[in-house]
């Protein structure tokens, strides 16, 4: 049910992992591991969040006898060749489980790791399936489990994809993904200590990063009523906590509001179906790839042009999303509930000290009209709202207007 459409049936399939939050929490992860039938958890981090020990020590803590090794060798470029060498730890360190610390590129390349353990496919192998096909397969055989232990807002957590990259030497980087129901994170445990841990302009780029994922799952044209009640839930908690969150407050408000508002807005989102991601990541994908913008960033600049772009061809729902922001008291007919959500998402970006222009970034304005099209072809774009139909100049115009 989208866009206003009523009588439209649906269809919801979604298998999540047990979903655990709360203060000190990641002191259970042995239980965790152990409902799960795991009994030794290679915990794979990036190259500082697994060698700091505010960090990681809680982890090894909580996972007690259960604790195979740590693996600190993920990058944000989510390379294949980190993915192999975790699975190869994986193996030296007899172990069952993984378990991913940190943002979206450990659990991306956690996802890729558990696939290639699975198959036992070697490294050079899985590179010529990704150059091939853009993708590594997933075998048929059963694939280790994944316990995710997030620190970042980016809400990739509830998730059955992952993003890779590969690069042979000066050639060209490699971009594709994995995508499997069984890649869903077996639980999922999310523990404000940890997240007072992550720097702000991290903690806060990647919080846009999830906040679109409400904004995107309100219109997509493949959204539930299951997704709608999540994410306008959880967008409500997010204009309440990341305004705060930006303002530098790490209470235990403002981390429910922040941590809560993501799982909520994730859930349902990415399916074993398919995915209510659109319009904003599709922008997204076509900024960050290959340019020095981090992810969060470019969704900051991009959302309200994007938004209004949409609401200048369809209503968008722009009443539900008015008043999961707080707005709704603000408008009076289409056009100024259009400017409401707009001038909110906007004051979030502000308020999490986020870019506005694309001019205050790394993207170069001669290459917008190669973006323009590289967002069109995107694989998120075809479940834009029914009745936004933007060719490649319609788009570059929006990149013009957030130039």
């Amino acid at each position: 049910m989208t866009d206003g459409d009523d009588d439209a049936g649906f269809r919801f399939a979604y298998e999540p992992g047990a979903v655990v939050y709360g203060e000190g929490r990641v002191a259970d992860l042995e239980r965790e591991l152990a409902a799960i039938g795991a009994e030794r958890g290679l915990v794979v981090a990036g190259e500082t969040v697994g060698t700091t020990d505010a960090v990681v020590g809680p982890v090894r803590e909580g996972l007690g006898d259960r604790l195979a090794d740590v693996f600190a060798g993920t990058t944000p470029e989510k390379r294949l060749a980190q993915a192999a060498a975790a699975a190869d730890a994986f193996e030296d360190a007899d172990a069952d489980a993984f378990v991913s610390l940190g943002g979206g590129s450990s659990l991306d390349v956690v996802k890729v790791a558990s696939t290639l353990v699975a198959s036992g496919q070697p490294y050079e192998s899985a590179l010529r399936d990704l150059e091939r096909a853009g993708t590594v397969p997933v075998p048929d055989d059963e694939l280790p489990p994944i316990v995710a232990v997030p620190t970042t807002l980016a809400g990739a957590d509830l998730s059955v994809v992952a993003g890779i990259t590969a690069r042979r030497d000066t050639e060209p980087v490699v971009r594709g993904g994995v995508f499997d129901g069984r890649l869903m994170p077996e639980a999922l445990v999310y523990d404000p200590d940890l997240f007072r841990t992550t720097p702000d302009g991290v903690l806060c780029a990647s919080a846009m990063n999830g906040f679109d994922k409400g904004l995107e799952t309100v219109y997509a044209r493949n959204g539930t009523p299951v997704t709608d009640g999540t994410a306008l839930r959880g967008l409500r908690l997010l204009s309440r906590g990341l305004p705060a969150l930006g303002a530098g407050e790490r209470d235990d408000d403002t981390m429910h509001d922040a941590i809560v508002g993501t799982v909520l807005v994730q859930y349902g989102a990415s399916r074993g179906d398919g995915t209510t991601l659109s319009v904003i990541h599709a922008f997204g994908h076509g900024l960050a790839r290959g340019y020095d913008i981090q992810q969060g960033a470019a969704h900051g600049v991009i959302a309200p042009h994007a938004v209004r772009d949409i609401f200048a061809s369809v209503d968008g729902r722009r009443d539900e999303l008015a008043e999961a922001l707080g707005v709704a008291d603000e408008a009076d007919g289409p056009e100024a509930t259009a400017d409401a959500v707009v001038d909110a998402i906007d004051g979030i970006r502000a308020a999490l000290g986020l870019p506005e222009r694309l001019r205050d970034t790394a993207i170069p304005r001669e290459d917008l009209p190669d973006i323009g099209q590289a967002v069109v072809d995107d694989g998120f774009m075809p479940n834009r709202p029914r009745g936004y139909d933007p060719d490649a100049d319609a788009i570059e115009a929006v990149l013009e207007r957030a130039w």
